[in-house]
C-alpha cells in the first residue's frame, strides 16, 4: 500500500508526539535532591528533532510491532542522545544547545558531568522494561554502540592535535561518533519487531549511510546555516579546531600557501573574525560543494538499503524521512 508524503509526514509527527508525551514524564518533579533532578528535568524538557526514537519505532512497525510496544526503548536511545550531548557540550566548551544554555553553563561542569552519567544509566533501565525482548542481545549491540561511538569521539578529539587528517580517517571517526547510535537505532527497532538477520545487515548499512551524511550535512550547515533554530554560532567547530569535512577535502586541493593557512588557524583555533574568510576560501577550494556531494552520495546509498527492506508503509515513511534530512537547514 502507497502512502502520500502527507501521511508519512502525519505518521513521522504521531511518533514523535509518543515521545515528546513521554520524555517529562521519565523523572518526578518532586524526586530529590534538587541538584541532580533539576539538570536532568532541563535537559529532557528540550526540543529536538526526535530522529533516533523515531527512526527505532519505524523499523519496529516495519516488521508489524506497534511502537507503544518499543516505546521503552525508543525513550532509551532518545535519553541515550541527550547524554552525550550534555558530556559532548563540555568537551567542546559549547555554551549554548538549541537555543538554550548548556548544562555546564546553566550549573557547572561537575554538575553537568553527573547529570550526564544518571541520563546514561536511565538509557539502560529503559531498555530492561521492553516486552518480550531479546534482552541480553539487545545489551550487546546496545553496549558496542557505546564502545563505538566512545572510539569515534575520542577519534575527534585526537583529530584536533593532528597535523594531518585524511578524509578516510574522518569517516572512519564519523561512523562511530556519528553512525554507530543510528545503526543502532534501526537495527534495534528491527530486532524487536522480529526482522531476519539479510535485513537486519541493511537496516545497519542504512544507518551507517544515514549516520555519514548527517555528520557531513551538520558540517556543512556550522558554515552555512541561517535558521535561527541552528543554535549554534557560525563556524563554532572551526573555533574548536575542528577537522571537518569541508576542511579536509578543501586541503586535499590546496597550495602549499591555503594549506598553512588554515592549519596554522586550527591549530591555535578560529577566532570569529575569521570565520568569514575561512568559508570564501573553503567555497573557493571545493570543500563546500564536496560536502554537498558527499551528503548526496550517502543519501543515495542510505536509499539503496532502504530498497532491500519489506516495501510496507513505514519504509515509505523512512523514505520521506531520507528525503527531510536532504532538505535539512538546521
Amino acid at each position: 500500500m502507497e502512502v502520500t508524503r502527507q501521511e508519512a509526514a502525519a505518521q513521522v509527527a504521531r511518533l514523535r508526539r509518543l515521545v515528546e508525551q513521554a520524555l517529562p514524564g521519565l523523572v518526578e518533579a518532586t524526586r530529590e535532591p534538587a541538584e541532580l533532578y533539576e539538570p536532568v528535568r532541563y535537559v529532557l524538557s528540550g526540543t529536538g528533532k526526535r530522529m533516533r526514537p523515531v527512526l527505532l519505532m519505524l523499523a519496529a512497525e516495519l516488521y508489524g510491532r506497534p511502537a507503544e510496544s518499543v516505546l521503552p526503548a525508543a525513550l532509551a536511545v532518545e535519553v541515550f542522545h541527550a547524554f552525550t550531548l550534555v558530556h559532548d557540550d563540555i568537551m567542546d566548551h559549547a555554551a549554548e544547545r538549541r537555543g538554550r544554555p548548556t548544562v555546564h553553563v546553566q550549573w557547572d561542569e561537575a554538575t553537568a558531568l553527573l547529570c550526564g552519567d544518571y541520563l546514561m544509566g536511565l538509557s539502560y533501565a529503559l531498555l530492561g522494561q521492553v516486552e518480550n525482548a531479546p534482552l541480553a542481545r539487545v545489551l550487546a549491540m546496545f553496549h558496542r554502540m557505546v564502545e563505538r561511538l566512545c572510539e569515534g569521539q575520542a577519534l575527534d578529539k585526537a583529530f584536533e592535535t593532528r597535523a594531518h587528517v585524511s578524509v578516510a580517517e574522518y569517516l572512519q571517526m564519523v561512523d562511530g561518533k556519528t553512525s554507530a547510535l543510528l545503526e543502532l537505532c534501526l537495527q534495534l527497532g528491527g530486532l524487536l519487531g522480529g526482522a531476519g538477520e539479510a535485513d537486519l545487515q541493511a537496516l545497519e548499512q542504512l544507518g551507517r549511510n544515514l549516520g555519514r551524511a548527517f555528520q557531513i550535512q551538520d558540517d556543512l550547515l556550522d558554515l552555512t546555516a541561517t535558521s535561527p533554530q541552528w543554535g549554534k554560532p557560525i563556524g563554532a567547530d572551526l573555533m574548536e579546531g575542528k577537522k571537518t569535512f569541508p576542511v579536509l577535502a578543501a586541503l586535499e586541493q590546496a597550495s602549499d600557501g591555503e594549506r598553512v593557512w588554515f592549519e596554522e588557524r586550527l591549530r591555535r583555533r578560529f577566532r570569529p573574525e575569521e570565520v568569514p574568510e575561512a568559508r570564501q576560501r573553503l567555497e573557493r577550494l571545493g570543500g563546500l560543494e564536496a560536502a554537498r556531494r558527499a551528503v548526496d552520495r550517502y543519501l543515495q546509498e542510505a536509499r539503496a538499503a532502504l530498497a532491500q527492506l519489506p516495501d510496507r508503509p513505514p519504509a515509505q515513511a523512512l523514505a520521506w524521512f531520507l528525503d527531510q534530512l536532504a532538505q535539512r537547514r538546521h
